[in-house]
């Protein structure tokens, strides 16, 4: 039904799979709106509303902005996780030779970036944000790939799909294991017993999703009091949620339907709109700001060299053929530096201090759009005038991470 009214809203203009990169423009320039108008005040105070949710005197208790971060992306996660389980199971991923090269492409996509912030932001003092750039927002890169319709040709976006997905994972893993202060390790054992429930009930084929959600908002509480960002929890919870149960039908893509347009449509939009305004009074003061500097150079410029170099090494040493020519593969690295929601998000866990987010915005705001204008315009020059000449079913396989209502079909494995 959400897919459905999705559908019916969207613009003839505009393709399918541009529907929520263009929703989260719309919700950022909304969020700069309303940060900088009389609303500006109540916006900055209904985030720092507090609120607790559990049993009186032994709930968890947040500001509105941190159940954001820390509840919604966790279910952001656990689609994230649907995805990569489902890549990892039957798609790009599922083939070592075929899942290598946007490997290393991500590495490179992830790498490069971090050196290149560590640059600018090290030796001023802060660099514990040297993730920030590494991130890729799929939902925003597809959507501006998508622009050029037809003419791109599916291997080309098979390979954006996994190297975005294997930069997910890499994100999941920097915010475990690099942004945790301290760990409580009784409430870590007692995580460790709900994860071994979960994957018992993933090896018995159990189907019902709400069982694996009840489930895991347990987990969610326990990661929440060992010291280790929540957010995690949505990812073991995916992990756990079985590709074919005992009657043949898959939960893992019931539930991947199911969360698509909640988290396109919903949970993405508010954390965009929860984190993407700036207030324009004395921004400009940041905007040298080794924090601005190292995320704009990271996802501009480190993200196309990354990937371009890691695919071109990649391609020579396992003898593969690139997924479009050097020119296309950079254009595509430029497409993947958009960074946005994901990077906010890295942001928001690198820098707690309010006077730290508005170089973080402003040097992801302009990273993610010049990488967004750049990789169009080197796209639109290299790739044919002409519609690709491919089959349309070779052009739907490319679709179960965009389209609002996913087919599953695995990708074509005949191109690296």
């Amino acid at each position: 039904m959400a897919a459905a009214a999705v559908n019916q809203m969207r613009p003839s203009f505009l393709p399918k799979e541009a529907v929520a990169g263009a929703l989260l423009v719309f919700i950022a320039v909304l969020a700069m709106v309303v940060v900088n108008s009389p609303w500006g005040p109540a916006y900055q105070s209904l985030l720092s509303t507090s609120f607790s949710i559990g049993p009186t005197g032994g709930g968890i208790e947040m500001k509105v902005s941190y159940w954001i971060k820390n509840a919604l992306m966790a279910l952001f996660f656990f689609f994230v996780g649907l995805e990569l389980k489902r890549e990892m199971l039957e798609g790009q991923l599922s083939h070592l030779k075929a899942a290598l090269l946007p490997i290393l492409a991500a590495a490179g996509g992830m790498a490069v970036p971090a050196l290149l912030y560590l640059g600018f932001a090290s030796s001023a003092g802060f660099g514990q944000g040297w993730a920030i750039p590494s991130a890729t927002d799929i939902a925003f890169a597809l959507g501006v790939l998508s622009l050029l319709g037809n003419r791109v040709p599916a291997a080309l976006k098979a390979f954006l799909l996994a190297v975005a997905v294997v930069d997910d994972l890499g994100a999941i893993l920097i915010v475990a294991f690099f942004y945790t202060e301290q760990v409580f390790f009784d409430y870590l054992l007692m995580a460790s017993g709900v994860t071994a429930l979960l994957l018992a009930m993933g090896r018995l084929k159990i189907a019902s999703i709400g069982l694996y959600i009840l489930v895991g908002v347990v987990l969610w509480v326990m990661m929440f009091e060992s010291g280790i960002s929540p957010t995690i929890a949505g990812v073991i919870v995916a992990a756990c949620v079985p590709l074919k149960a005992k009657d043949g039908h898959s939960p893992l893509h019931e539930a991947e339907h199911r969360f698509r347009p909640w988290v396109l449509f919903g949970i993405m939009p508010v954390f965009a709109f929860a984190n993407a305004g700036i207030s324009l009074e004395g921004a400009g003061q940041y905007l040298l700001h080794p924090i601005t500097l190292g995320a704009a150079f990271g996802l501009a410029v480190g993200k196309p060299v990354g990937i371009a170099l890691m695919t071109y090494v990649g391609a020579k040493l396992m003898k593969a053929s690139m997924p479009g020519n050097l020119t296309q593969t950079i254009g595509v690295g430029c497409v993947a530096g958009v960074g946005f929601t994901m990077s906010l998000f890295v942001g928001a866990l690198a820098f707690d201090s309010p006077a730290l987010a508005t170089p973080v915005r402003l040097g992801v705001y302009a990273g993610s759009i010049f990488s967004a204008l750049l990789g169009l315009m080197i796209l639109t020059y290299s790739l044919p005038k002409s519609a690709s000449t491919e089959s349309p079913q070779a052009e739907d396989q490319t679709r179960p991470f965009i389209s609002v209502e996913p087919k599953y079909e695995v990708f074509d494995r005949a191109k690296p």
